[in-house]
C-alpha cells in the first residue's frame, strides 16, 4: 500500500481519484447555481444551499471534498517539483511534441485556481457559516440564509464579473488536459477509446465553464 502512495504512478494516480471526483461536485454545484437564474425565487437555491449545508451525508461528503481536493493539489504540486528536480536544466530545445500545450501550464492555472477558490469561499461560504453576515429569508415559516441575495449583488459588480469570467476560463484550460490526463493516468487509454474521452472531456470542459460564466452575466445584465 505505501508503494502505491508513493511511487509516481501512485501520485499520479491518487491525484486522477481526487480530480475525478471533483468534476463531479462541478456539475452538482453548476446545477444548484443555475437554479438562481431558472427560477423566479430564491427559494429554490437557498433551500438547496441550506440542504447542502445541513444535511449530515452532504457534510460528511463536504469534508471528503476538501480532502479530495488538498489531496489533488498536494499530489499535483509534488508530482511538478519531482519533475523539475529531474531535469534542472531546461533543454535547449524543448520537445513540444512531447507534451501537450496544456500540460505544460497546469500548475500555474492549479495556482490561480486555488486563489480563486479561497476568495470564493471568503465571499460566500464563510459568510455564511462563520461570520452570519448573510439576510435571512423565511419559506414555510422556517428561516434560510438568503444566498441568492448575497450572490445576486456580488454580481452586479461589474469586477467581479470580469474576474469570475477569467477565472473560470483558466478553469477551462486546466480541465482540458486534466480529464483526459485523469483517465489515462487510471490506465484507460486505448487508441478506441482515447479519442472518445478527449470529446467527452471537450464537452465537459464547454458545458461546465459556459454554464458558471452564464451565472454572473445573467445576474449582471438581466435581473
Amino acid at each position: 500500500m505505501s508503494n502505491i502512495l508513493t511511487s509516481s504512478i501512485g501520485k499520479k494516480l491518487m491525484m486522477s481519484l481526487a480530480g475525478l471526483f471533483l468534476v463531479i461536485f462541478l456539475i452538482v454545484h453548476l446545477a444548484i447555481n443555475l437554479s438562481l437564474i431558472i427560477a423566479d425565487t430564491h427559494e429554490p437555491f437557498n433551500k438547496a444551499a441550506h440542504f447542502m449545508g445541513t444535511n449530515i451525508v452532504i457534510k460528511v461528503m463536504e469534508i471528503i471534498l476538501f480532502g479530495g481536493f488538498l489531496l489533488h493539489m498536494f499530489y499535483g504540486v509534488f508530482l511538478q517539483i519531482q519533475n523539475w528536480m529531474a531535469r534542472p536544466k531546461r533543454y535547449r530545445k524543448e520537445n513540444y511534441s512531447q507534451t501537450s500545450f496544456f500540460s505544460k501550464f497546469m500548475i500555474h492555472t492549479a495556482a490561480i485556481i486555488t486563489v480563486f477558490l479561497v476568495i470564493h469561499l471568503l465571499d460566500f461560504y464563510l459568510k455564511a457559516k462563520l461570520f452570519g453576515e448573510v439576510p435571512m429569508a423565511i419559506y414555510d415559516g422556517r428561516e434560510y440564509h438568503d444566498l441568492g441575495t448575497l450572490v445576486i449583488n456580488k454580481f452586479k459588480i461589474g469586477s467581479v464579473v470580469i474576474f469570475y469570467i477569467v477565472c473560470f476560463m483558466i478553469l477551462a484550460f486546466h480541465l482540458l488536459h486534466g480529464f483526459q490526463s485523469a483517465f489515462q493516468s487510471l490506465g484507460l487509454e486505448h487508441k478506441k477509446y482515447t479519442p472518445v474521452i478527449r470529446a467527452l472531456g471537450v464537452i465537459y470542459t464547454v458545458f461546465v465553464t459556459a454554464g458558471f460564466m452564464l451565472i454572473p452575466v445573467y445576474i449582471y445584465f438581466w435581473m
